[in-house]
Formats: structure tokens, sequence, C-alpha cells
């Protein structure tokens, strides 16, 4: 519905574009991107299913394992299936109502996400600085306060941005979203009025979020390096580092894409349009495809549980 006496509208959906400038590639699109998301599923549901049954994966770091799983599998949910019906049905349009739900599930999963691999690199440095009170520091009950905190940080963070939409920003110049899923900022380039709040709001919150999780990361990991330093024998040293490694690995996958879509936006006019919504749709999938793959890589565990069950269905069949 049009007003009389501009060209803003009252929006009742969006139309979202998929990739800008690659409409004719997106049939053949949807086999990696729909590949991908097929990986990142079978991957952290196995993750779970394996540290579910398997007992003596039942401590700290390996239930924040399971979290990052269940985050990974809702942040590529919230975006790929809609993706692929774009890409197969051409089915653009999203409602608004949906549109802010899948921003909030977007940005506020990230937000736990780094939230988990703050408590996880907290885990890690109580593991291996304070060893005889890792047992009864990370108790089941923390865990779950630990994870509950995350997720209420995440809540409370982003939960004021599809508010803010609705609120602040009822009038539109286009209903056409450049862009494959409803990012915050891709919705609010296109409202009428002013959106100083709005943009304020949103990188300050993605900038907290990022700035202040990474030095204290980064702390943690100072700590955790100085102890280890201060360990006896070479052999000690890299056993020690090794319990970090999967987690390091994690953390750069998480950290990277994020870093990199940034960049992108800070230099946009130098960035094509279809690399910028490939970036943003890598960042969400990357971290759920890589996540079980590196910590089946750096844990024994779970690696000869996930060898058991494949053997036991390989001679089933």
């Amino acid at each position: 519905m049009f007003t009389s006496n501009n060209a803003c509208f009252v929006p009742t959906s969006f139309w979202l574009t998929g990739i800008p400038g690659l409409e004719s590639l997106h049939i053949g699109l949807s086999i990696p991107f729909g590949s991908m998301y097929l990986v990142a599923v079978v991957g952290n549901v196995t993750i779970l299913l394996v540290i579910r049954v398997e007992r003596r994966l039942h401590q700290p770091m390996y239930f924040f394992l399971c979290m990052l799983a269940i985050i990974d599998l809702v942040l590529s949910t919230s975006t790929m299936p809609k993706l692929l019906a774009i890409f197969w049905f051409g089915a653009c349009n999203i409602g608004l109502d949906a549109c802010l739900a899948q921003m909030f599930f977007i940005h506020c999963f990230a937000t736990v996400e780094s939230g988990i691999f703050l408590a996880m690199a907290f885990d890690r440095y109580v593991a291996i600085c304070d060893p005889l009170h890792h047992t009864s520091m990370l108790t089941h009950e923390v865990l779950g306060y630990l994870g509950l905190a995350a997720f209420l940080r995440g809540v409370l963070y982003i939960g004021p941005l599809p508010l803010m939409i609705r609120l602040r920003l009822p009038l539109y110049r286009t209903r056409i979203i450049a862009h494959s899923y409803c990012e915050h900022m891709a919705v609010v380039t296109l409202a009428c009025g002013d959106t100083t709040v709005n943009n304020l709001y949103g990188m300050g919150i993605g900038l907290l979020v990022l700035i202040l999780d990474s030095l204290a990361i980064t702390a943690s990991y100072v700590m955790i390096f100085r102890a280890v330093i201060g360990l006896a024998t070479p052999e000690a040293k890299l056993k020690t580092l090794g319990t970090c490694g999967s987690h390091i690995c994690a953390i750069l996958v998480f950290y990277i894409p994020i870093a990199i879509s940034s960049l992108t936006h800070c230099f946009g006019h130098y960035v094509p349009p279809h690399i910028h919504i490939l970036l943003a749709n890598f960042y969400l999938l990357i971290p759920p495809i890589l996540n079980p793959v590196v910590y089946a890589v750096h844990t024994k565990q779970i690696r000869e549980r996930f060898l058991h069950i494949f053997k036991a269905r390989a001679q089933l069949r």
C-alpha cells in the first residue's frame, strides 16, 4: 500500500534476489550449496549422536561441542532451505514477520556461538592452569548456566534489532532485498526515514561482541601458553597444546569468515555484489561444515566412535 505523498510504502513482504548478478547460475549454484548444507547437517547430527552414546565423552569440552553443533544446525537451517527454494523454485517472496524472524535467528545464534567459544576458552584455561579444580568447577550445572548465559546474551543483544525495525522503520522505498537472506543492514538500507539509530546499534553490537569476545579468548590463551611454557618436557608441552588444537581451529574457522565479510563491507565499492552475498553465505556455512571435521580429526574418542559406528553399519549391510 503506497502512501499518497511520496514513494514510500508499508510492505507486508520482501523479495529476496538470491545471488544478485548470478541469477542465470542459480540452478548450478544450488548443487554446491545444497551439498554443503547436507554435509553440515549430517556432520553436526553425527557429532551429537556420537557424544550422546559415548559416555567417555560426557565431559565439559564435548558438552560445549554439542552446543556448537546445535547452534550450527540453527544457523545453517535458518538460511539454506530458503536459499535453495529461491534457486530451485524462484520462491523469492518472504513475509515481513518471517524476514524479521530469520534476521533474529541468524544474528542471535552467531552471537551465541561466539559466547560458547568464550566459554570453551575458559574451560581450556581451567583444565590447563588449574587442573585439580577442573571437575569441581565445571560441573554439569555450571555448564548449563554458561550455555544459558550465552543464549540469553544473544537474545538480549539481538532482540532489539527486529523490534527497532518494526517500530522505527515502517516505510520502505522498495521491497527488493539484494541478498539471499534477511540480513539486518540489507533490510535497514531499504527503509525511508532516519536509520541512524538502527545502524549505530547494529554496528555497535557487532563490534562489541567481536572485540570483547576476541580479547577475552586471547587473554585466556595467553595465560594458557604461559602455563605450557612452564612445563618440564617438550612432550608434555605438545600434549597439553594438543588439547587446545581443535578449539583454536574452530575459533579461526568462525572468526576468519566474519573478518573477511566485514572487510568486504568496509571496502564494498571495490567488491562486486555477488561476492558480498557469496561470502555472507559461506560465513554461515563454513563453520557448520568444518567444526565437526576439526573435532573429529583432533579428538581420538570421537574418531574411534565414528569409525566403530561406520564399521558396524557396514557389517549389517
